[in-house]
């Protein structure tokens, strides 16, 4: 059996709150990294150059079946700062993928990013699944490192999986995080 994607929800924690995306997050999300070709350089998009181009990448995230997108609201400004998606990993039984990430340059090494796959790893193994996975383009370092601290075991490279949006190839690095794995780097992450 093939795992199934997520409902939508709300899941928050004292930094963020993550809830289904809309159209109504536009503007925050413009705000916060639109028309930024370093916040959107290892998406499968070029960075959008209006709200309506950004509208238009969120919608597709929205109206697709293979993508549960959330918005990533700080608690603190009430204020859509990226989004990040549960997606669908086909073929990989009780397995579902966190990814399609982005935050605005403001909340870089800030506690955002953690607060956010804590919350997104705790709900998905609370749903039953068993592995987590996590991809990044082969030349985005600041992604591997941020996935190896929160757990992240390197599971391979994919050479020449797709193609950038500047049309040369990427090498996609894979990492999984199982359920029993877990307990122990979540205790790492809370201290």
């Amino acid at each position: 059996m093939t795992a199934k994607l997520p409902t939508p929800v709300v899941l928050e924690n004292d930094v963020v709150r993550l809830e289904p995306l809309t159209l109504a997050h536009v503007p925050d999300l413009f705000a916060a990294g639109g028309g930024d070709d370093e916040v959107w350089r290892w998406l499968g998009a070029p960075a959008p150059r209006s709200e309506q181009e950004l509208g238009k990448i969120a919608l597709g995230l929205i109206d697709d079946d293979k993508h549960i997108p959330f918005a990533v609201v700080l608690k603190g400004s009430g204020r859509a700062t990226g989004w990040t998606t549960y997606a669908d990993v086909p073929g990989f039984n009780e397995s579902v993928e966190i990814g399609w990430t982005w935050y605005g340059r403001a909340v870089w090494r800030t506690a955002v990013n953690t607060a956010c796959k804590l919350l997104l790893i705790d709900h998905a193994f609370e749903l039953g699944y068993n592995r987590v996975l996590l991809k990044t383009d082969v030349l985005n370092l600041r992604s591997q490192n941020a996935i190896k601290r929160i757990g992240g075991l390197h599971e391979g490279t994919l050479r020449r999986h797709r193609k950038r949006p500047d049309g040369t190839w990427r090498d996609t690095v894979y990492f999984g995080i199982l359920i029993e794995e877990w307990p122990e780097h979540r205790a790492r992450l809370d201290r």
